[in-house]
């Protein structure tokens, strides 16, 4: 896999078990990037290793006074160099592209799961956690990705120019071969406390950057009460106990660092006193001992790469740990893989008792939002897990549980009460999959959009005054709660699904507006089954029919107006009663019902 080639076709299925496992998995799958890596990593460590000997080599000949060993010595340190060029150029390039495709994958994973959990990947974990993933975690997962394959060729040059050394000089070999695994592993006890000081850190990091954000999103309200100071105290506390962690994990890497230069410098000063003694007493050549000192002091580079490969494990480790904790997320209940088609028809919740015909305009009546939200969700096909787990919803008889993701989604869409814009042109928001029933044209008019167009068309500077070429920032933060919540029901408009589910669709738009956004939705989803989510009178008087729910049943069913004169909670939930009048409004009606039945007995 090359970069020009991303994003995969398919980034396959993670062994989301754990950190480690999901850092083999990546390893496994980009095999044969690692493999390229590791070929042209030896070819730049051998031309690393090789110059020690031309070296050596060209100082015998030196004293040895051989004109045609110098021109072979030199031959060979050309051909060392050519080596690390190339080697070092095309590693790099390799090992680059091994970390982008890796991270890569990893984003698309992260984003097919986003896609697949919808609303409840963030009611399941954390919202910062998932952007963390996406973002810091991708890149130093990379990193490690990339390592491994320079790190596994470091310790192959390593282990041959050991072997090399012991065959080319044993008096002075052995001492390197024995002293190199010192070197190498000397820094093993110390790894776990530095992983852990680094994990205090990150943590400790990520729960500042949390309260800073906390703060900043409740600024408003901390100057009406006078808590700026407070919070201020709190951040200020968070971020010293941040730096504290950090000093303490720089510590530890820095103790690292230092023996692994402390131990190659008394392995050099021990080749060279030795290796003196060696030459003094004519039982080595005074090339062989500057061939062996020349490898000893490179041996430093490769071995460099053991304290890198360490580094970026402990930092991937959690990383791939948050990144495996969210990919491990399931649906609530996975399809048996029934092959259904494209389901039409009434959508029935066996749970709540709730029925949206066929083809009519249902409007649902729930005195808790939260309750409202929840049974939004089941009706797309989303039930609840664990003890409170009910049977799925029924579109045309067919359990949506047992679709097709891609084809519960085509059949059944549902927009929540904070549906959310994606920065991009007003174009590229509308063009979303649909039926090509209707057109964008439709949907914004039916939407009511026709101010957003227009003050689209005074914020265009590149468009030309066409607002559908002017860019909408992230989250639609340019545009008033009401604008955007129009953008979305449009988008959701232009998809025309079987069913199409809106909760609260209207709930920051004046009246005069709500009124004509429920004729005209109504007028253009004539034959296709809606089902809005409503506590409001002017859409719930345009319903074909009103359900309303309580306690998590179906309590009354109705025309809006029937249920308003006929149905007492129903009054309460929708005109907003308080308490004391609900109860006065029903004891009247008892003692309406006592002497009518006074007056018929008489």
């Amino acid at each position: 896999m090359q970069i020009r080639d991303l994003p995969y076709p398919d980034p396959g299925v993670p062994d989301a078990r754990s950190g480690p496992r999901f850092l083999l998995w990546l390893g496994r799958n980009q095999l044969g990037g690692q493999l390229i890596s590791l070929a042209w990593g030896l070819l730049h460590f051998c031309g690393v290793a090789g110059l020690p000997l031309g070296v050596g080599q060209a100082v015998q000949a030196v004293v040895d006074r051989s004109g045609g060993a110098l021109a072979r010595s030199g031959a060979l340190i050309v051909l060392c160099g050519t080596a690390i060029t190339v080697g070092d150029t095309m590693l790099h390039r390799t090992a680059v592209t091994n970390w982008i495709t890796a991270a890569a994958r990893v984003q698309q994973l992260l984003a097919r799961k986003a896609a697949e959990l919808g609303a409840a990947l963030t009611r399941r974990v954390a919202a910062g956690e998932v952007v963390a993933v996406s973002t810091g975690d991708v890149e130093k997962i990379g990193w490690f990705v990339e390592g491994v394959s320079r790190f596994a060729a470091a310790a192959i040059t390593v282990v041959l120019v050991c072997v090399g050394l012991v065959l080319y000089v044993p008096a002075l070999g052995v001492v390197v071969a024995a002293g190199v695994p010192v070197l190498a592993l000397a820094v093993l006890p110390l790894l776990p406390r530095a992983t852990r000081r680094a994990d205090i850190q990150r943590e400790k990091a990520g729960k500042a950057t949390e309260l800073a954000a906390d703060t900043v999103a409740g600024l408003r309200v901390l100057r009406g009460i006078g808590g700026e100071e407070l919070f201020l105290g709190r951040y200020r506390q968070a971020s010293q106990e941040v730096r504290r962690a950090a000093v303490r994990s720089a510590r530890m890497w820095s103790l690292i660092s230092a023996v692994q230069v402390l131990l190659p410098g008394l392995l050099l000063i021990t080749v060279v006193w030795y290796g003196a003694g060696l030459a003094r007493s004519g039982r080595i050549d005074v090339g062989e001992l500057v061939t062996v000192f020349s490898a000893v002091t490179l041996l430093m580079y490769p071995l460099r790469h053991f304290e890198e490969i360490a580094m970026a494990y402990s930092f991937s480790r959690p990383s791939a740990k948050r990144a495996a904790r969210v990919l491990a997320l399931r649906r609530t209940t996975e399809p048996p893989g029934m092959e259904y088609g494209r389901p039409s028809g009434d959508l029935y919740d066996p749970a709540t008792g709730v029925l949206a015909p066929a083809g009519l305009f249902t409007a649902v009546v729930c005195g808790d939002p939260d309750a409202a939200g929840r049974l939004a969700e089941r009706l797309g096909g989303h039930p609840a897990s664990g003890a409170g787990a009910t049977a799925s919803v029924l579109l045309g008889g067919v359990p949506l549980d047992e679709l097709a993701l891609d084809g519960a989604r085509a059949a059944v869409l549902v927009q929540d009460k904070d549906p959310v814009l994606l920065s991009g042109t007003l174009r590229e928001l509308l063009d979303v999959p649909a039926s090509g029933k209707v057109s964008a044209e439709a949907a914004l008019l039916a939407a009511q959009c026709g101010d957003v167009l227009d003050a689209l068309a005074q914020a265009s500077v590149d468009a030309d005054g066409d607002p559908m070429g002017t860019r909408i920032t992230e989250r639609g933060r340019s545009l008033s709660g009401g604008q955007r919540q129009r953008l979305a029901l449009a988008r959701s408009l232009v998809t025309d699904p079987e069913v199409l589910v809106l909760d609260e669709p209207t709930s920051a738009v004046d009246s005069h507006t709500e009124a004509r956004i429920s004729e005209s939705v109504k007028g253009l989803r004539i034959g296709r089954t809606t089902v809005v989510f409503a506590s409001s009178p002017l859409l719930l008087d345009r319903a074909d029919r009103v359900v309303f729910v309580h306690d998590g049943k179906v309590a009354a069913v109705g025309l809006h107006r029937e249920l308003l004169h006929g149905n007492t909670d129903y009054r309460a939930v929708v005109t907003r009663e308080t308490e004391e009048e609900h109860l006065d409004v029903r004891d009247a009606i008892d003692e309406l019902e006592v002497r009518e039945e006074i007056e018929e007995s008489a």
